[in-house]
């Protein structure tokens, strides 16, 4: 059952509803409109995330201020680019993205508007843009999912580029199309380098690692037994799980700070050419809610980023996983990434 239940009627009710205390916007922020302000508004989404997923808290959010919100779905990477081919032309308020990546890359193209302290200050400073031009709004860690039936934990590598070994042949599976993917390869490329990338992705091809086209897909197939193990996000071993809940199927976190671990967030920017950065921003605040995060942990099963929340309890605690030392912000090179892919995959 969807659990939020708020009105953003000033900036004192959203504080309200904040485990932390945030202080109110101020005349150069902008301010966060009262219902009578809301009616008749139109709030403009491109969001990176299926509808399926954000479509219900966008629904509610609707419900809950009076504004209007026409959403455009489709692909993290493909919207990026099209909001840079757009450019200040484009009708989007707000960028809600699947991972950081495409949000750098939006910020590194003067995309991006600054974000007031009262949204940023409610995430750590690592989950949030550097230079303020985003904030991340749920986390998800990238892991491996395996079949228990077939493996034990001791039987998985020490390190996600342990996977091309010759013994995983035929074994792996992953989402090549998947922005979580990309981002993840990005972060490889800032972390080790492009040769690295090209060598990992070359390894899974010459493995013969299965690809699907959703993360979701290859941890049915895990679960099914049709390979050993998959890489993906954390979460949709949950969203399985709640289905088929004797599914033979778990999460492996790689020992010490491997780039296996990295952790990266579904974020949100508002567009710096928005003629409604009000509403954009009332957005960016109902999202990092209590009840919104609230959402966000319990139906997703993602990491909620709002400080003070819970993850949901079967989920290894953020604070429990070494992470590889990449700034999110440093996510940019979206294109580089896509054309070493479009060399390998079609090779």
């Amino acid at each position: 059952m969807f659990r939020i239940r708020l009105t953003l009627a000033v900036a004192l009710v959203v504080a309200a509803t904040l485990s932390i205390v945030l202080p109110l916007p101020d005349s150069r922020a902008g301010h966060l409109l009262a219902p009578a302000e809301a009616q008749g508004t139109t709030l403009t989404i491109y969001s990176g995330r299926s509808e399926e997923l954000v479509g219900p808290v966008i629904a509610q959010f609707e419900r809950d201020t009076g504004i209007a919100v026409e959403v455009r779905y489709g692909g993290t990477s493909a919207l990026a680019l099209t909001l840079l081919e757009e450019g200040a032309r484009t009708p989007a308020d707000v960028f809600f993205a699947q991972d950081a990546g495409a949000l750098g890359l939006l910020a590194k193209n003067d995309m991006l508007a600054p974000l007031p302290a009262y949204i940023l200050d409610s995430v750590e400073p690592r989950f949030r843009s550097s230079e303020g031009l985003w904030v991340g709004i749920s986390g998800r860690a990238r892991v491996i999912a395996y079949n228990t039936d077939v493996l034990d934990e001791s039987d998985l590598p020490a390190s996600l580029f342990d996977f091309i070994a010759p013994e995983w042949a035929g074994r792996l599976g992953f989402a090549p199309t998947n922005a979580s993917f990309h981002a993840h390869l990005t972060a490889i490329r800032v972390s080790a380098g492009d040769e690295a990338a090209r060598e990992f992705v070359a390894g899974l091809l010459a493995n013969n690692a299965r690809q699907y086209e959703r993360n979701g897909a290859a941890v049915s197939a895990v679960a099914a037994g049709e390979i050993d193990a998959a890489l993906v996000n954390h979460y949709y071993l949950y969203r399985h799980l709640a289905e088929n809940p004797e599914a033979p199927i778990a999460n492996y976190y790689f020992p010490g700070d491997d780039i296996g671990n990295l952790i990266n967030v579904a974020g949100l920017g508002i567009l710096a050419s928005s003629d409604s950065k009000p509403l954009a921003q009332q957005f960016a605040a109902y999202l990092l809610s209590r009840s919104a995060q609230t959402y966000f942990a319990e139906e997703t099963f993602e990491y909620p980023l709002l400080i003070g929340m819970d993850a949901d309890p079967r989920l290894k605690p953020l604070s429990e996983i070494e992470t590889p030392d990449v700034d999110l912000s440093d996510l940019d090179d979206l294109q580089g990434t896509l054309d070493l892919l479009d060399e390998l995959l079609v090779q």
